[in-house]
């Protein structure tokens, strides 16, 4: 973004001239985005690690262009003209033609995290368990208030602006495999999806790595928020492979409530009412976010992520969504170039949190 404007800066393709040594950073789809991509990561400290790394090398980079970086699931303030935007890119320039409607919707920028697992089989038993707690993964990862230099009044205005593509929606409940590529398949020989990398369920198994990828989040303002995305999917994955070992069987919970749910969880972030998907009861948001905790403390268990998990969940209880603390930043700042300055030096900031707690005594 421009630090004085706000403005998008088509500085992508020169930043990566800049790192072209740099595997885990790559073009996006318009030429104001980038992405990173950790390698595989034992452990949180290493996402955080190579988060911060990134994101350092990704803010130099930027500055050398005359730009800053912001991570934010919109943008901001205005864009340039979306097609002209476009990164020069056979795929891209495809997914243009087959969907130009749409097109003002792909310049979003989203968190996704991939957990290994041993199977495809047992990947869409871990999808069947995980998809009730979607709603929580968003609310606390909302990161797009803003959006035409006005407040939009969602606290993730990439959720819905993203869901208008066809397939952007809950996974459902598939017995095997078999019936998970037949799903596939009916997308893409409908013309929904392009190919198996286009169906953008908000979970799904990777068609390119041996893993289940949990796509609902927006991209996180700081490391920290991700690396609690990070631990809170792993132990979702955890804890979903025990209950399948156990015979418990999945949530029998309409998709069209876990989407009701995912909605709310976009107006209103973590400070809001929510859907409870088991009862489809109204509850604070908050709530069903100590909710989620409780759900997966086995699966902390067994990734050994629970005191940081625990610390990082205050944080954001305490402190705020990214989203909360745009619209702090904004309120504080003078000008819209004090505000973006402030949304890159948060974003390039790399730190553990360092509250301590006790349970839930938040």
């Amino acid at each position: 973004m421009d630090a004085v404007s706000g403005g998008a800066v088509l500085g992508a393709p020169d930043m990566l001239r800049l790192i072209e040594d740099e595997p885990a950073i790559t073009q996006e789809f318009m030429r104001y985005q980038i992405e990173t991509a950790t390698p595989v990561c034992a452990g949180l400290g290493e996402v955080r690690a190579e988060l911060g790394r990134l994101r350092g090398l990704l803010a130099g980079a930027a500055d050398r262009v005359d730009c800053v970086l912001v991570a934010a699931g919109v943008l901001p303030f205005d864009a340039p003209p979306a097609l002209a935007a476009v990164t020069d890119e056979p795929r891209y320039r495809e997914i243009v033609n087959r969907f130009p409607a749409l097109l003002s919707s792909a310049g979003t920028c989203g968190c996704h995290v991939h957990i290994g697992v041993p199977s495809r089989e047992l990947g869409v038993q871990v999808l069947s368990r995980l998809r009730p707690w979607l709603p929580q993964l968003l609310a606390i990862s909302a990161n797009s208030p803003f959006a035409l230099g006005q407040d939009t009044g969602w606290d993730s205005w990439r959720h819905p602006m993203w869901s208008r593509w066809p397939t952007a929606r809950p996974p459902e409940i598939w017995a095997d495999a078999g019936q998970y590529d037949a799903a596939v398949r009916s997308l893409v020989d409908s013309g929904a999806a392009m190919d198996p990398r286009g169906v953008y369920w908000h979970a799904r198994l990777s068609p390119r790595y041996p893993t289940v990828e949990v796509r609902i989040a927006d991209v996180c303002l700081s490391a920290d928020d991700a690396v609690l995305l990070a631990g809170l999917v792993r132990a979702l994955v955890a804890t979903a492979v025990a209950e399948f070992r156990e015979g418990r069987p999945a949530p029998a919970v309409p998709t069209v409530t876990i989407a009701d749910a995912l909605s709310a969880a976009a107006r209103h972030g973590l400070g809001g009412p929510g859907i409870d998907v088991r009862s489809g009861e109204v509850k604070p948001q908050q709530q069903l976010f100590l909710d989620l905790l409780d759900h997966v403390r086995p699966g902390l268990d067994i990734t050994g992520d629970t005191d940081e998990v625990e610390r990082l969940a205050a944080g954001v209880v305490l402190g705020g969504t990214g989203a909360d603390r745009q619209r702090e930043l904004r309120t504080a700042s003078a000008t819209t170039g004090e505000f973006v300055v402030a949304l890159a030096d948060t974003t390039a900031e790399s730190r553990a949190a360092q509250l301590t707690v006790d349970g839930h005594g938040w």
